[in-house]
């Protein structure tokens, strides 16, 4: 059957529309039917700077607090004096293929570890309410209003429990309430697991006053693990909270206080740090966390709750409700976590699926806002004084993992969190460039940093021989981030964005890499010490880490410097710089495809097929950058989808993420799909088997047995890709679409060139879609199938797009080494059909027989 498309009229528009009002209106929660018993069980809520974890026990409510900003210790760069003599060592013992030497060279570039991620405290409140004396319990949290809420029956009456927190005021509320008047009762309580004071100032009004260690251990074996300096460095902090009930009694003790016989009561908390900026002494240089954290209290207990959640949900919802996604009722009746269950039993469940890419998207609106830190490993939610990996930013993929749902799902202000956060960075960086390396312009950032904008090479300095080159020697994160700038603009179109913001970042990163190549004895540009990131290669028997020019180091320069190119073209900016990076490309290490077909990771062929590392960071070109692709590139598409199949599916959680958006990518929707069912493997109680990869009981995504954050953004982006990616020069409309989810629809989805993409789709085939141009200029898609529009304004494609925002990638050299035959791909169908469009306007689309 030929495939059409019409463009449709009003009234269409209209039924259309009703017919997605219906299921947009259905609910989007996450519940349970028992209280959470660990933190993994809690329910996060947050506002970007301010978080909490919900736990909603019967006998005890518990709110675990965090804040964004409440790290350990203050500035410490970390940088080596003796770097530059280091740095020619080991780039001399490399070039000498002298690969051990190098990488004991290397640790003497180590610093110390980076600052730790810390808990605030808890909010608990104890109650009178024997467990065995209720029923009908309920727990939820409602990602349609960012809502957590707890209900159940005692004794005949009901009571529920609502919580939020605010982005606008700044506060978390909590409103209990009940069926009778005079039955709430409890004691509330203020506490942290760091050391802290309790001061109740009024019948109503409680502050904890904190101060953070000057020092956390990385290692258990450390002789000091936690470090307090009474009068020096270490954060201090405040937590307030306000207690206004309607009816009964308070009553205020030595550190707590109780209420007796209300009808009905509002805690209002606000919390601060004294953070002060990444490069100021939070003890020395800080702001006064009591006037902050009172100053919000104040303004907010000036608002009713009704009035506080209006403003919030106002708020919340601006960003959430930009996208709708529907493939398929969500079970209601079932629990989440038997949701999640009844999947790994292998039973279909559609709706869990766009539960868990709306989860994304809220855990990226509670952790990710403008004028707050990035979000960690943690988002921002963390129980530990000693939090895995430190709860730090880990910039080899975890932290720019957490930003890709940010622009293809309509979040693209959440984005400038880490935009703010790189000027730090930039800062630093080009210390860190001086001083260990003697490269005089641009910055750098090393894989791991903190609040403080740590950029030099952690690695516990000379005392930790556990410090390992593998994940130590590697620069390339601020190059990294830039290409998250590039993307916001490909996204957004702000030229004053490019200008004033990510051109000067960009070009300061794009100094450094230039001046960290180095010619090899071919004649090649080449880094020199390089590794691919966290993994090692086998020579001889031995595991050897550095070594030059791994496939991701040349990647990442290659894609760094095409976005360099293409922004000074739209900036008018031709001088010598842009001249060198023009003149560079052709000289750098060309992609090598191995002797088994693979995309080789290793400046040799070291590859090792029975290697099933997390980190498969040589498809960096793949995913999330775009100059391998099946169209323009389809024999290094196919070495990829090789490597990919050596490294195997199950993995860790932000490993099987990442592997969804390569599988997609390489328009293969069904191994792409059972990436995303792999991690959804339960990791919780109520199995006898437990697995340490995968999802928890809340839908946290898990890594070693721990939570780590960045797979549910990971997911969630990957999500999106299956159904449009517009990396190629074109929008791709149900690119990747598995089998499994045949119907559906969705509304919001962002594309490079501004373009917002609606559309409804049955049996893999498109219905129905409308393309919303906010910027205008060239569009063009590619469907399965005939375009046909009503007065001929949809043509074939001729040619390349010549909208800047929707460019063809890059042409990239390879050599091909291979022995065995490469992998085959799948069939990629369609026509590219061209449209001129005009900002703000819309070109709606119908599918029909």
């Amino acid at each position: 059957m030929k495939n059409i498309f019409i463009l449709i009229s009003a009234a269409v528009l209209i039924a259309i529309s009703c017919q997605q009002k219906e299921k947009e209106q259905e609910s989007i929660e996450l519940w349970y039917d028992q209280p959470a018993l660990k933190w993994e069980e809690a329910l996060p809520l947050g506002n970007g700077l301010t978080g909490a974890m919900v736990f909603g026990g019967l006998s005890t409510e518990q709110f675990m607090l965090n804040d964004n900003t409440l790290w350990s210790g203050g500035p410490n760069p970390g940088n080596r004096e003796n770097g530059p003599e280091v740095f020619s060592k080991v780039r001399k013992a490399v070039f000498e293929e002298n690969y051990a030497e190098a990488d004991r060279l290397w640790r003497g570039m180590h610093g110390p570890y980076s600052a730790r991620y810390l808990p605030m405290g808890d909010l608990t409140l104890d109650f009178p309410f024997p467990p065995e004396d209720t029923e009908n319990y309920r727990r939820s949290l409602d990602l349609r209003k960012a809502l957590s809420a707890v209900s159940f029956t005692s004794k005949g009456i009901e009571y529920k429990r609502e919580s939020f927190i605010s982005h606008p005021d700044q506060i978390m509320a909590v409103k209990l309430s009940a069926t009778a008047k005079g039955k709430i009762s409890f004691d509330a309580r203020l506490s942290s697991k760091l050391n802290y004071e309790i001061r109740v100032i009024d019948e109503d009004y409680m502050v904890l006053t904190g101060k953070a260690p000057a020092y956390v251990a990385h290692r258990n074996t450390e002789p000091e693990q936690v470090i307090y300096e009474p009068e020096g460095e270490g954060m201090t902090f405040e937590v307030h909270l306000k207690i206004i009930n309607t009816g009964g009694n308070l009553n205020p003790q030595n550190s707590a206080i109780g209420v007796k016989d209300a009808d009905e009561v509002v805690l209002l908390l606000s919390a601060a740090t004294s953070f002060n900026g990444f490069d100021k002494s939070p003890a020395f240089e800080g702001k006064d966390p009591a006037l902050l954290a009172s100053a919000k209290l104040s303004a907010a207990a000036k608002f009713t709750y009704s009035e506080l959640f209006e403003r919030h949900l106002s708020d919340y919802s601006e960003l959430f409700d930009r996208v709708e996604l529907y493939l398929g009722p969500q079970q209601m009746d079932l629990p989440t976590d038997d949701r999640l269950l009844k999947v790994n039993a292998g039973h279909q469940d559609n709706g869990l699926t766009a539960l868990y890419f709306q989860y994304g998207r809220y855990l990226m609106i509670s952790s990710a806002r403008q004028g707050t830190p990035p979000s960690n490993l943690q988002g921002i939610w963390n129980p530990f004084v000693q939090p895995p990996w430190g709860g730090n930013y880990t910039i080899n993929i975890n932290t720019q993992m957490n930003y890709w749902p940010a622009e293809i799902t309509n979040l693209a202000e959440c984005h400038h969190s880490l935009f703010d956060f790189m000027e730090g960075l930039a800062v630093n960086g080009a210390i860190t460039a001086k001083t260990n390396y003697g490269i005089q312009s641009g910055w750098l950032a090393s894989h791991n940093t903190d609040i403080w904008a740590k950029t030099s090479p952690t690695g516990g300095e000379d005392w930790d021989p556990r410090g390992l080159p593998r994940w130590s020697c590697w620069p390339m994160g601020g190059a990294w981030f830039c290409q998250h700038l590039w993307e916001h603009f490909l996204h957004n179109g702000d030229t004053a964005f490019l200008s004033e913001k990510a051109w000067p970042l960009m070009q300061g990163s794009a100094e450094f890499l230039l001046n960290w190549l180095i010619e090899d004895e071919s004649g090649y540009l080449v880094t020199n010490p390089s590794t691919s990131p966290e993994n090692s290669f086998n020579l001889d028997g031995a595991r050897m880490d550095i070594s030059m020019a791994s496939t991701m180091d040349m990647s990442i320069m290659r894609e760094s410097f095409s976005n360099i190119l293409q922004a000074s073209r739209i900036l008018g900016i031709s001088n010598a710089f842009t001249e060198r990076v023009e003149k560079t490309i052709p000289r750098l290490y060309p992609f090598q495809i191995g002797r088994l077909g693979q995309l080789q990771e290793w400046y040799k062929d070291w590859d090792d097929p029975n290697d099933t590392h997390r980190h498969i960071s040589h498809l960096y070109s793949l995913h999330p950058g775009n100059q391998i692709t099946p169209q323009y590139a389809p024999e290094l598409a196919r070495a990829a989808k090789q490597t990919l199949t050596h490294r195997g599916d199950f993995s860790t959680g932000w490993s099987m993420a990442w592997k969804l958006n390569w599988w997609a990518r390489l328009k293969d929707g069904n191994q792409a799909y059972k990436m995303l069912k792999d991690g959804f493997t339960y990791v919780g109680d109520k199995t006898e088997v437990r697995s340490s990869e995968g999802t928890s009981t809340n839908l946290f995504t898990n890594a070693h047995a721990a939570v780590q954050i960045d797979g549910n953004f990971g997911g969630t982006a990957g999500i999106a890709e299956l159904l449009i990616q517009s990396h190629e020069g074109y929008i791709h409309l149900l690119p990747a679409l598995p089998d499994e989810l045949a119907s559906g629809e969705v509304k919001g989805l962002v594309a490079r060139g501004g373009f917002v993409i609606d559309m409804k789709w049955d049996k893999g085939m498109l219905v129905s879609a409308v393309i919303h141009s906010r910027l205008g200029g060239t569009c063009n898609i590619k469907v399965n199938g005939t375009l046909s529009v009503k007065d001929g304004q949809w043509q074939l494609a001729n040619g390349e797009n010549p909208n800047p925002l929707l460019r063809k990638p890059d042409s990239v050299p390879y050599v091909n080494n291979a022995l065995a035959e490469l992998a085959g791909l799948k069939e990629d169908l369609g026509n590219i059909y061209s449209l001129q469009t005009f900002a703000d306007k819309s070109y709606f689309l119908i599918f029909v027989q």
